[in-house]
């Protein structure tokens, strides 16, 4: 079979074709017919896939981060670990390390956090957290923890659509759950529903309306008088087949989201569940850094307040509820934001674990800020996540977070150089 056959097979809808046609690739790559990636110390811990929203599988993601150079990758889907043994079995294949991770949300609104806007850009009282090194024993158990929330999340999803409905009635649109947005996602293999798949839906409809790229923007920004960049501009009339879709979804979630958004309660497990959770796995909870936008670092992002001038009291509540470490994504921020979160990580014993978030084609696989001494902590860090998650899976007791380890390497650096080494 053909190179560009197998790799379409990647988003094959079986995960056994999936799985079968990277082992064919691997392959070519071992007799020389594809050529091998050059090896990197470049790592990703932050990758979604179509088990939230992305246009990569879990396989397709695996071979996209060692195809890229990645020495490491990391999958991290919203409320779904769905994809993970997937991905652990292409990393295999393909001869990358891999970690397994989701991404929650949760609520904060009985904390000292209440009514603040944090680090969730559409509600307050709500945070983005993660558990990281899935000890692979107990992935079940969190996807059927994940079950109900996933569940609850399609309950609002409904009520967005209408809202969006209503929104797009003078247009002629009409978002149906169900037709719509539910067959676009994974969710029948235990896969969660995002705005994303909501805003790729409404694309879809726009892009059905509207022939041409002009036509889009113009309807875009004259006719529904959206605030669209030059950039995001630039990119729909690029036209490209492989981005256009998620370039015009890239438009409507930055400006259109917060006029059908419904804020999630029931979909949210409270602070004290999350960390017993993660204490019962074995699994890292990581709070994820978000930090104030002023002038984008990447000139994206819109202007906008999050926990920067309250960034001390997150530390003392992720403290107090027993958190493991901070995730946070070095291309987004300020030197001057990071060097502060940095310290307070030092100064607070937690363990700091980087991640560039994946679900979009145009993203780059690579983090090229890591290059910078600044952050040459966090490939260490990586290394030793993957350990931690190598070692809980053979015993518990093993882990990063355990009582035995803490105990015999209080001190977070000590230990990340420890698990690193392994």
């Amino acid at each position: 079979m053909d190179t560009n056959t197998l790799i379409a097979l990647l988003n094959d809808d079986k995960p056994e074709n999936r799985l079968t046609a990277l082992s064919d690739i691997k392959k070519k790559i071992d007799s020389g017919e594809i050529a091998k990636p050059e090896n990197t110390d470049n790592v990703n811990n932050h990758i979604h896939t179509t088990y939230s929203f992305s246009p990569y599988s879990p396989t397709k993601a695996a071979y996209m981060a060692y195809m890229n150079g990645l020495s490491t990758a990391g999958i991290m889907d919203h409320d779904s670990v769905g994809g993970a043994k997937e991905f652990i079995e292409a990393g295999k294949i393909i001869g990358i390390s891999t970690t397994v991770g989701v991404e929650l949300r949760v609520d904060m609104s009985k904390t000292k956090l209440n009514g603040r806007r944090i680090n969730n850009p559409d509600q307050d009282s709500v945070i983005y957290v993660a558990l990281h090194g899935i000890p692979h024993q107990y992935i079940d158990d969190v996807n059927g923890y994940l079950a109900p929330f996933r569940k609850n999340r399609n309950t609002r999803n409904k009520k967005m659509c209408e809202n969006i409905s209503d929104i797009m009635k003078p247009y002629g649109i009409k978002l149906d759950f169900d037709k719509d947005v539910l067959p676009l996602s994974q969710y029948a293999n235990s896969g969660s529903v995002t705005e994303r798949h909501i805003t790729y839906a409404l694309s879809k409809f726009i892009t059905e309306k509207y022939k041409t790229p002009s036509e889009v923007i113009n309807f875009l920004k004259n006719i529904m008088k959206l605030d669209v960049s030059q950039k995001a501009e630039s990119s729909v009339l690029e036209n490209n087949p492989d981005y256009y879709l998620y370039d015009i979804l890239g438009i409507l979630k930055a400006d259109m989201v917060e006029k059908f958004y419904v804020d999630a309660y029931d979909e949210c497990p409270n602070a004290e569940d999350y960390i017993k959770v993660a204490k019962a796995t074995g699994a890292i909870s990581a709070y994820a850094y978000l930090g104030d936008v002023g002038d984008s670092v990447t000139g994206d992002k819109r202007p906008q307040k999050f926990e920067d001038d309250f960034l001390d009291l997150v530390f003392d509540e992720l403290v107090r509820f027993g958190f493991n470490a901070v995730t946070y994504m070095p291309t987004r921020n300020t030197k001057a934001q990071l060097e502060r979160t940095i310290k307070l990580c030092e100064k607070n014993n937690l363990f700091q674990i980087s991640g560039e978030d994946i679900n979009s084609p145009r993203q780059s696989f690579i983090c090229k800020a890591l290059h910078d001494p600044m952050f040459s902590h966090l490939i260490d860090s990586t290394w030793a996540l993957i350990n931690h998650e190598i070692m809980a899976t053979k015993c518990e007791d093993d882990g990063m977070f355990s009582e035995k380890t803490v105990k015999l390497y209080p001190n977070i650096g000590d230990r990340v150089k420890k698990f690193a080494e392994i």
